[in-house]
């Protein structure tokens, strides 16, 4: 089995230009990864422009996160049964094709629509990429390099996405952070046979139930959430949506326990390191996904910066994180993952604290430092809770473990963004009234400390994952990566 294996992935790298396919995966991830960003600098012009509610406007960012990470899982299965290549194709047509309806959008709903058919396209295309790195590059010095540039596309495209949608919005328009994706998503499709080798399927069969399943519970959770801040708990709407999420999560556990080929095996929550590893993910999804959104809208609105000038804005923390992930990947296996796993929750929850002191008059230099602060937190997190994630599991659950982590903080995004966008709102409100004026300072004023409140409570959120990670994850403090791992998994 080995030497089939060998034999294959030399047959795949034969005949073919290896740079090309690496610049083809390579391209494909920046496309997708800069999508989940540069869309947040431009939310406040599309606001006006097709005239968002405040509560449909988080959609623009859930609606993304919901499809992609609720169908992530189903996205890597379907590369294993008909063909990595094949599924890649599709997932970058579908992304490319819902994002040139994005850009011809007239109003709000129809936005949402394909910021969701988005992120099918990005769940089938994202695993599919990175499984075609191991049938496309021979196991070594080659498929090391590959990661690495996917890996490096991955963190940086982030940061070209918040500059991407600067420019595009502040110079040309913002229906262009969607067109964009057309032409890359073209040359893409082009290259892709002529770069890329087809990959061996296997049998089986999709869990189609259990993906809608999943799907429609968390998109009936968000929306009964988001109805509740526009409407009220009681609502009929609301109760509806709430109800309906319920019965859905609950048909897919009960599916997932008795299917034999289940999309996400129930098995794998057993270990208390790796389910406390996807709790805390899911903590920082809340706390990422909702400072962006937030901080974001606070620069435009309350500030009155250009889109252009809050992509740059945003550039420190970018780095941050980049850097302190590579310094955690370097000095985990000399000093344990306990002492990042324990300063990286930390650090998120006092940048978020520090980020609650703004006002409508704070400069840039009180707001970068508790974005700098942040950043460190995040990156030193990310690093030490893949490696509990996939520590332990089988080779054939390894995939799984990391795509469940990058769900958590997908669907955890998106989950917080609903809460604390009504958080955010009921505090606006709240406040506005209570100043009794009707002036654009008292709007800003009021507006600001809806913001900050739901940065408390993500602060809040953050704060749990700091105690997730002193009680659930069980590490020697002072074992090395490899040993500390070993140790805690047989516990």
């Amino acid at each position: 089995m080995a030497s089939d294996s060998s034999d294959l992935s030399h047959s795949n790298t034969e005949g073919k230009h290896l740079g090309l396919a690496l610049a083809v995966i390579s391209g494909a991830q920046l496309m997708i990864v800069l999508d989940a960003t540069v869309v947040n600098v431009a939310i406040p012009t599309i606001h006006h422009a097709l005239h968002f509610s405040p509560t449909n406007l988080e959609w623009l960012i859930t609606a993304y996160s919901l499809t992609f990470g609720g169908l992530l899982l189903f996205g890597g299965r379907t590369g294993d049964l008909y063909g990595k290549r094949r599924m890649f194709m599709i997932g970058i047509t579908i992304f490319a094709v819902s994002s040139l309806l994005g850009g011809l959008a007239m109003n709000d709903v129809w936005l949402i629509f394909t910021r969701g058919l988005q992120g099918v396209g990005g769940a089938i295309a994202a695993p599919t990429a990175l499984s075609l790195i191991a049938t496309n590059f021979a196991e070594g010095r080659e498929r090391n390099r590959a990661m690495g540039v996917y890996a490096a596309m991955s963190g940086g495209g982030g940061a070209i996405g918040l500059l991407l949608g600067g420019v595009l919005t502040s110079y040309v328009s913002w229906r262009w952070i969607f067109f964009v994706n057309v032409p890359i998503a073209a040359l893409v499709l082009f290259l892709t046979p002529r770069a890329l080798n087809e990959s061996q399927t296997t049998s089986g069969r999709l869990d189609v139930p259990g993906a809608v399943t999943v799907t429609g519970g968390m998109l009936a959770l968000v929306y009964g959430l988001s109805n509740a801040s526009s409407h009220s708990w009681g609502s009929r709407a609301t109760i509806v949506s709430l109800v309906a999420a319920v019965v859905l999560l609950t048909a897919f556990g009960l599916i997932e326990q008795r299917s034999r080929e289940p999309l996400m095996p129930l098995s794998i929550f057993k270990n208390r390191n790796r389910s406390g590893s996807f709790a805390m993910m899911l903590c920082i999804g809340i706390a990422l996904f909702s400072m962006f959104y937030f901080l974001t809208q606070y620069l435009q609105n309350v500030l009155g910066w250009s889109p252009i000038r809050t992509g740059v804005g945003f550039l420190p923390m970018t780095a941050g994180i980049i850097v302190s992930a590579a310094l955690a990947s370097r000095y985990v296996g000399k000093i344990g993952i306990r002492i990042p796993l324990l300063l990286g929750p930390a650090a998120a929850t006092i940048g978020m604290l520090w980020i609650t002191r703004i006002t409508v008059t704070s400069s840039y230099l009180e707001i970068l430092g508790p974005l700098i602060v942040i950043a460190l937190g995040m990156g030193f997190s990310f690093v030490p809770l893949t490696l509990v994630a996939v520590s332990g599991v089988e080779p054939n659950e390894a995939g799984l473990a990391s795509a469940l982590l990058n769900t958590m903080q997908q669907v955890g995004g998106a989950l917080g963004l609903a809460v604390l966008a009504t958080v955010a709102i009921d505090a606006t409100k709240s406040s506005y009234q209570s100043l009794h004026q009707t002036t654009t300072l008292a709007k800003n004023v009021a507006t600001t400390h809806g913001y900050t409140t739901a940065f408390l409570v993500a602060a809040g959120i953050s704060g749990l994952g700091l105690l997730i990670s002193l009680t659930v994850i069980r590490v020697p403090t002072n074992a090395p990566e490899s040993e500390g791992l070993r140790t805690a998994m047989t516990q």
